[in-house]
Formats: C-alpha cells, sequence, structure tokens
C-alpha cells in the first residue's frame, strides 16, 4: 500500500476515534439550531464539530432537528445571544487551542467550551463546573450575592458592552425589549453620557412598546477596563412624588378660590405655599413670598407694612413671634386685629403634620362693622324703651323673655339680666300673679304667647295688691312675638281709648 493511501487510512481512522469518543453520530442531520439557553438541559451534553465553519456532525441529545445550524455562523448567531464572547471564528479556538465562554446572565448554569483537536473544533455547550463557576469559595458568597441583588447590576467594558450582569438584569431586558434580547447590548445610557461616576443619577426608559416608562436610580463606578453598574428601582418613588405634585397642584387651584388667606410653613419656619387671597389681604409683593421667607421675616413685613396690630413693646417684639408659634403649634392661636387702615381681621394659627404650620387671615370688616351697627341699634331701641313711661315685655314665639324696659324692671322689682336662667312666660305671669289680685286674665297671657292662630291685639285690666289699677295690652309682633305693656291708669283719656279698643 502506497504512503498516501497509509496516511488516508490513518486520517479516517483517528477521526473515527474521536467521533466515538465524543459520542457523535457522525454526519447526523446538519440541522437543528443550538439549543436556546433556556431550553438547554444541563444533565445532557450538546456537542457540535466543526471542520472549519462547516458543521459535520452533533450529539444525539442535539438540538431540536426542525431548527437548522449548519455552520459556525449559524451556531454563532444562536449562541451570541447568551453568550456575547463566543468567537466569530474557529480561527480563534485554534489559536488558543481551548476556550471556555461563559454566560452573560450570571444566574446561568451553562457554559460554552470549546477545543481544537487534529483540525477539528469541537463546541460543548455544558453545566458550568464547581470549580469554574466562581474563582474560590471566598469570592462564591460574594458572586451569589451579586447574583440575587434584587436590584440590577451589569459590568460594562471599555467598548459600553455588558460583559456580566445579575438575574434582575436579565429579566429586566426581557421585559424593556423582546422576550430575548441581546443582553451584551445595555439599554441604560452610559455612565460617560449621564456623568453618574460615584453619584446617583435618575432616569428612566421605556419598554418596547412605549406604554410604559420604568424610572431607576442609576449609579456606576469606575473599575479596570470598564464600569461596575446598579439601577434601584425608584419607580413607587417617582409614583409618589407625582401623586404629591399632584396633590399640592390640585389644593393649590383649590386655595385660590378662597377668599380666606392661607400661608403654609414647613418644619423649618419657612414659607411654602400661599394662595392669592394672601397677597390681596396683606398686601405682600408676591416676589417676597415666593422667596420662602421665614416666620419671623413674614410677620416682620407685616408689622412695617402696618398689616398687624403694633406691639405695645419691639423689645418684646421676638418673644411674642415665639409665643405666637407655640401657641400655633398647639391650635391655641385666634385673635382678632384691628388695623390702623380700619380693616378687622381674624388670624388663626392651625398645627399640620410634621411639624408645619398654617396660618388663615380673614377679612372680617364687614361681619364686624354689620355686628357694631346692630349693636348700636339694639342699644338705640332700648334706649327708646327705657324712656317710655309704659312697663314692656317681648317674649319670643317659645316664651322666651327677649326684651324689657326699665319701667318693666322698677314695676315688677326685677331684673332679668342679673340671673343666668332665662326667663320665660311663665316666670313673668308667676311674679305678676303674685303682687295682683287674684284674676284669669294670666292664662289667657300665656295662651296667647304659645298660639299661632287668631292673634289679635286685646287688652285687661289688672289690680296691683297695693290698691293700683293697670292696663294691661297684649300685642302680637312679627315672627310669632308678643309684646305685653302695662300702664298706670290715671288718665281718664288712656282708659277710656282702652274700653273702646275693648268694644
Amino acid at each position: 500500500m502506497a504512503a498516501g493511501d497509509w496516511i488516508t487510512l490513518a486520517s479516517i481512522c483517528v477521526l473515527s476515534a474521536i467521533l466515538a469518543a465524543l459520542w457523535i453520530s457522525p454526519r447526523r442531520a446538519l440541522a437543528g439550531p443550538a439549543r436556546h439557553l433556556l431550553r438547554f438541559n444541563p444533565r445532557r451534553k450538546t456537542v457540535y464539530l466543526f471542520d472549519g465553519e462547516d458543521l459535520i456532525g452533533l450529539s444525539d441529545n442535539g438540538p431540536d432537528p426542525q431548527d437548522s445550524v449548519a455552520d459556525w455562523d449559524s451556531l454563532h448567531v444562536r449562541l451570541s445571544v447568551d453568550f456575547p464572547d463566543f468567537p466569530d471564528s474557529p480561527d480563534t479556538v485554534r489559536k488558543h487551542g481551548e476556550l471556555r465562554v461563559t454566560p452573560i446572565d450570571g444566574s446561568s448554569q451553562t457554559e460554552v467550551f470549546c477545543e481544537w483537536i487534529d483540525g477539528v473544533t469541537r463546541v460543548e455547550l455544558r453545566a458550568a463546573r464547581p470549580d469554574t463557576a466562581c474563582a474560590d469559595d471566598e469570592t462564591a458568597p460574594t458572586q451569589r450575592a451579586m447574583d440575587k441583588a434584587p436590584y440590577p447590576v451589569w459590568y460594562l467594558d471599555g467598548f459600553n458592552r455588558v460583559k456580566w450582569c445579575n438575574t434582575a438584569y436579565s429579566m429586566l431586558a426581557r421585559k424593556v425589549r423582546a422576550d430575548r434580547p441581546r443582553l451584551e447590548e445595555p439599554f441604560f445610557p452610559g455612565p460617560q453620557d449621564l456623568g453618574a461616576l460615584g453619584r446617583k443619577k435618575r432616569l428612566s426608559i421605556e419598554t418596547e412598546d412605549g406604554q410604559h416608562k420604568l424610572w431607576y436610580d442609576f449609579t456606576a463606578l469606575k473599575q479596570q477596563g470598564g464600569y461596575l453598574c446598579y439601577a434601584v428601582d425608584a419607580h413607587a418613588v417617582v409614583e409618589a412624588e407625582v401623586a404629591r405634585r399632584d396633590f399640592v397642584q390640585t389644593l393649590s387651584k383649590t386655595f385660590a378660590q378662597l377668599s380666606t388667606g392661607l400661608a403654609i410653613f414647613d418644619r423649618n419656619q419657612q414659607l411654602a405655599l400661599f394662595n392669592p387671597a394672601l397677597t390681596d389681604l396683606t398686601a405682600l409683593p408676591i416676589d417676597f413670598l415666593s422667596g420662602r421667607p421665614s416666620i419671623a421675616s413674614f410677620f416682620d413685613r407685616l408689622r412695617n407694612n402696618n398689616m398687624m396690630p403694633e406691639p405695645k413693646s419691639y423689645s418684646s417684639w421676638r418673644q411674642q413671634i415665639d409665643a405666637l408659634l407655640e401657641a400655633a403649634a398647639d391650635g391655641r392661636y385666634q385673635e382678632t386685629w384691628s388695623l390702623p387702615s380700619g380693616s378687622v381681621y381674624s388670624v388663626s394659627g392651625r398645627p399640620h403634620p410634621d411639624g408645619a404650620v398654617a396660618f388663615l387671615f380673614e377679612d372680617i370688616t364687614a361681619e364686624i362693622t354689620l355686628t357694631r351697627r346692630f349693636r348700636a341699634d339694639m342699644e338705640l331701641g332700648q334706649t327708646i324703651l327705657d324712656h317710655l313711661d309704659e312697663a314692656i315685655a317681648v317674649f319670643s314665639a317659645d316664651g322666651a323673655l327677649s326684651y324689657c324696659n326699665r319701667a318693666f324692671r322698677t314695676l315688677w322689682e326685677v331684673d332679668p339680666d342679673e340671673s343666668f336662667d332665662q326667663t320665660t312666660v311663665l316666670d313673668a305671669t308667676r311674679i305678676w300673679q303674685e303682687r295682683c289680685a287674684a284674676t284669669p286674665i294670666w292664662g289667657e297671657i300665656r295662651d296667647f304667647v304659645a298660639a299661632r292662630e287668631h292673634r289679635g291685639e286685646w287688652w285687661a285690666q289688672v289690680e296691683l295688691r297695693k290698691g293700683h289699677k293697670l292696663a294691661v295690652t297684649i300685642s302680637p309682633l312679627p315672627n310669632m312675638a308678643t309684646m305685653v305693656s302695662f300702664a298706670h291708669e290715671s288718665t281718664p283719656a288712656r282708659t277710656e281709648n282702652k274700653l273702646l279698643a275693648r268694644v
């Protein structure tokens, strides 16, 4: 046999031995892509053999036959998703002799082992060996801690490519992008673009459909040859801030419609919120209020603008401010300010959560003016009644004594104002009955005061036990009130008029 034939025969024998040793079915259908990493069964190895870039065989427990991997490029496309460092060409394996390619997903228990054997490139998908999963026993807890972290952690090389990531990052990648994204392509901006080296930077990323925006606090640390990156979920914090801002805006719009001036000071005693009514009532400029003045500066400015009562002693002004704040914090501050301009303000202080204090300013000038006018009218009416000779008593619809004049107090020797108890028509008729001769008209008066219909004026004559006679006139008044008047019958004309009225 020729030397060339011997060489050919020897090559065939060597190749057959390799195939047998590797449990390879020779020339098994050049079909079937590499199983997706998630579909790979770590208990059973998957082996590919390449002659150059051509697939010449794979193990019996290889991929599904309906997929096709015909050459090195198609396998590279399949594996580079989870193994971005998988060689682009078998020449890389030939140069190194053997390569172990780890997955980008740190939680994966699979690795790819490549070796060069006499011109044949062998690619094996296998379970990661315990001695290679971590560098040593000391680093194993750190590695597991990084992978089990509840927030994304990943490592970028100098070319802004992801070289390693934990489970949280890969899960986020699948949420943001397609079901099986290329993990080596980062979806977070680079640390250089953000300027986030060594400090926190809040940013958002959108899902592929553009329907959702996810917020994270991004931090990057410079490492030799790359960057170690962290992203902490801040979505709940951002939503809370947005809700708080919307709530404050809603409150601001609501407060803007109020006629009551509102000033809220935060826990640092600085103005945090005010409404337009405050500027109208206090005449403080908006630029001053927008500058968030302190409580002391706020009330100092009010005092300088004569918008609050002048303190008796300026030296004690600060003490008054401190007392004001203390009372407002307890919800006890309630004062009426009479201003030099003639306006009257009702000012109250109320505590708010987290040490904040709110002051309410309300212009009650119209109410005070009306009250004062009403009081003046009442005093005028009372003075007129006191100058009448007739003793007059007015009872309200419920039978309570509302008014009486000086002549009434003198005649019956009583003063209803001296008693805290309310005097009723029953109390009054008992006094009258005790000091007059027996007569049935006291019961008639009580019935008339309580009546709601057939209320016409009438009169009667009674005699005091001292011998004097009185003409009693019972007159209906508006709002179901009743006036009872007593006149001495010393004048014949008056008696004659009463008799005519009775007829």
